[in-house]
């Protein structure tokens, strides 16, 4: 297999998976719906279900490098049988679509509307949603030192 043959396998395993994401479908009586909590690595997230228990769930191949989760997204998942720890395997990653779908069905617990109910929702809780970059250093607009200019200075005289 040559080296664009294997690029473009991972590129059209990505749309399946992404095109996945976007199926609209009525969960089973074996799936539940759950929120993450933390992620423990691994591919294993904790999560919470409507009852309040936490249990440890993994992300499937497919999902790796293609999808990811973050603390209080909401899942769908499947039991699994094989482990002690881990319960259950994610089977899809609800979006927010997924959310007023599932509430138009009546299918979402109703413990997690108190989450995520727009109309209790407060400017503080839109602000923690916002995404912030740990890599790089926040960006101090009140600096009053005039070092860009004085170190362009230096090199023009060299």
């Amino acid at each position: 297999m040559s080296m664009q043959q294997i690029e473009m396998s991972k590129a059209t395993k990505r749309k399946h998976v992404v095109k996945e994401v976007d199926d609209l479908t009525i969960p089973t009586e074996s799936q539940s719906i759950v929120r993450i909590v933390e992620s423990r690595g691994n591919n294993l997230h904790e999560v919470a279900d409507p009852a309040g228990d936490q249990y440890l769930v993994s992300m499937p191949t497919k999902f790796r490098r293609n999808i990811w989760v973050k603390r209080g997204d909401f899942v769908l998942v499947e039991p699994i049988t094989e482990g002690d720890k881990v319960k259950a395997e994610i089977v899809r990653i609800l979006t927010r679509e997924h959310q007023k779908w599932y509430r138009a069905q009546k299918c979402w617990p109703k413990e997690f509307d108190e989450i995520t109910n727009p109309k209790q929702r407060t400017a503080e809780m839109d602000e923690e949603e916002l995404f912030v970059n740990t890599n790089r250093l926040p960006l101090n607009c009140n600096r009053t030192d005039n070092t860009s200019e004085t170190s362009s200075d230096e090199s023009d005289s060299s």
